[in-house]
Order: structure tokens, then sequence, then C-alpha cells
């Protein structure tokens, strides 16, 4: 196993200071821990090649920083990995900068790679209410874990959080009676959710007798949700699940537990829905990120008027003398 030191074994120590330093920022604003360990990794692999060309870390010139681009395009790797690589580069350099170990940001005006424009899948609303109700169909052969599936995909569709969120949820954060609960999400910021009858009902069942049968089996602790042995679910125990009942029933191809998170904020803005309140409920810092929903809302516009309208130009529709 490569051990930390390894990995920075041959970076001056001055880099590696520099590097501790902001990751010690990140940790106090907050950071999730996934988003420091990517950030630990990316901006590493980036000293790491400076330092295998005998650049010094402060100063590297537009050309070295292209080179370092080129690697990771030789790679092949997806334009979205290429700039959550620059965007680890450029924070360590701006935190640099700010704190006086660089006098000029190498990276300022470095361009990461144009991302792919791709909508979220989304399922229709059929769809939706199909996967969420499975577990209640048919004989299980656990009760306790089909209760348990189908208080997850209800809520999950119910309130568009995210699967972290909903492995986080804790008995405590849960108000059956209002029908709303708590979730901690990015950044640690708590937020509010809303939810249904649906839910609440399935909610209801599974911690009436689901809950504490599963709890019998192991530790349970304070998390809502348990796995086979009453033990917390895991966030990869949650998408396995999601996953599995997708399958099941014969979902679209790729529906994964953020495909419920986009048809939830898409069903809300085609029901009329303030793009604000959908922010909001989505947990998104930047009104800019919710409104790719409204592109979606567009496109079930723009198919509905070609499959209705008689003078839409679509091949095969009707003409409407």
């Amino acid at each position: 196993m490569v051990t930390e030191e390894a990995e920075t074994g041959g970076m001056a120590a001055d880099a590696r200071h520099a590097l501790d330093a902001f990751l010690s920022s990140l940790e106090g604003r907050n950071a999730s821990p996934g988003t420091v360990t990517e950030y630990r990794r990316n901006a590493r692999e980036f000293l790491a090649f400076l330092e295998a060309r005998g650049a010094d870390w402060r100063t590297p010139d537009r050309a070295t920083v292209r080179a370092y681009l080129s690697t990771l395009a030789d790679r092949e790797l997806a334009a979205s990995s290429v700039a959550g690589r620059l965007a680890a580069v450029r924070s360590l350099y701006r935190h640099a900068l700010r704190l006086g170990r660089i006098e000029v940001d190498p990276l300022a005006g470095v361009r990461a790679p144009r991302r792919p424009s791709r909508l979220p899948r989304v399922l229709s609303v059929d769809e939706a209410a199909s996967l969420v109700t499975a577990p209640s169909r048919g004989v299980p052969r656990d009760e306790a874990l089909a209760r348990r599936d189908a208080a997850m995909l209800e809520l999950l569709y119910a309130t568009g959080m995210r699967i972290s969120e909903l492995a986080g949820l804790t008995l405590d954060r849960v108000d059956l009676g209002r029908q709303r609960l708590r979730v901690v999400g990015k950044g640690n910021k708590e937020r509010q959710l809303l939810f249904g009858a649906p839910a609440a009902l399935a909610l209801r069942h599974y911690l009436a007798v689901a809950r504490p049968t599963l709890a019998s089996r192991g530790d349970a602790g304070s998390a809502v949700f348990l796995n086979a042995m009453g033990r917390p679910l895991s966030v990869r125990g949650c998408r396995m699940v999601i996953e599995r009942w997708a399958a099941a029933i014969g979902a679209p191809s790729r529906t994964s537990p953020h495909t419920l998170r986009h048809s939830f904020a898409t069903h809300l803005l085609e029901g009329g829905a303030d793009l604000r309140v959908v922010q909001e409920l989505l947990g998104h810092a930047n009104l800019q990120t919710t409104q790719i929903y409204t592109h979606l809302s567009d496109a079930a516009l723009r198919s509905a008027y070609r499959d209705a309208h008689p003078r839409s130009g679509r091949a095969g529709g009707r003409t409407g003398r």
C-alpha cells in the first residue's frame, strides 16, 4: 500500500506545507471528507508532475501547465475529470496567493475544457410512480426490507434529497406528524424538506414495525435506514437498493438514485412550482444549477408539441386538412 508520505516523498518541503495549509483550510470551511480527499489527490498529482519536470511549484510557466493538461488528455479522461483536477490546483494556488506564499497565480487565465452539454435522465410521472411503488407489489422475501425499500424510494422522489442525505438521515430529524424532515447537505448545511401522504404512510409503516425488526439484528444507532444486519445502511447500500428495484421493473437504463432527484425537480417545475422554491428544496447554492431543470421542462413541452400539433412538422404527423 502506498502511504501518504510515499506519495509526497519527492515533494519540496515548501510545496508540502502549502498543500497541508490548503487542505486544513478546506476542512475548516466544512468541506465534505470526499471533497478533501479528491482535492488532496488532484493537487498532489499536479505538484508531483512539476517535481518530475524540475519546475518550481510556485512559478510554473504556461507551457508547463499546458503540458500537464496534455498528459490528462493523453489518458483520455473525461472533460469533467480534467475540470475537477484543474479546480483543485486552481484552489491550491488561490489559497497560496492569499497567504503570500506566491506572488502571482500561475493558473490565472487557464481554462478548463468545455464540458459537453448533457441533460440528466428524468423519469416520466408514470415511470417514477412505478418505481417507488415496486416494493409494495408482490410477495417479498423479507417484509422488513421491503417496507424499508418502499420508504426509501418514496422519500427520495417526494423530497429530492441526495442519496448521501438519505443514508445520513437520523430519527430525530423526522417529523411524521408535520410530514417534514431535516437533512444535512453539502457544506454541512441543514435544510428542511416536505413529503406527502404516500411517503408518510410508507415511512410510518417502516418505522412502526420493520425498523424495530431490523434493529433487533444489530447495532442500529439513530440511523433511520438499516441494512439486513441491523446496522446503518451505507450510501453504497442505499444506491444498490434503488438500482436493484429499477432493474426489477425494467426502468430505463442508467436509472439511479440521482434520477429520482432529477425527476422530483422536473416534475415540480412542470407542475408550476417556482424555480427558487425548487432551488431551496434541492439545496443548490446557485440558482444557475437549478435552471437546468427548466431546460428539461422545455424539452418536454417541445416533445408534446411535436406529438400533438397537426402543423408541428413532425414526420408522419397529422396534416389537419
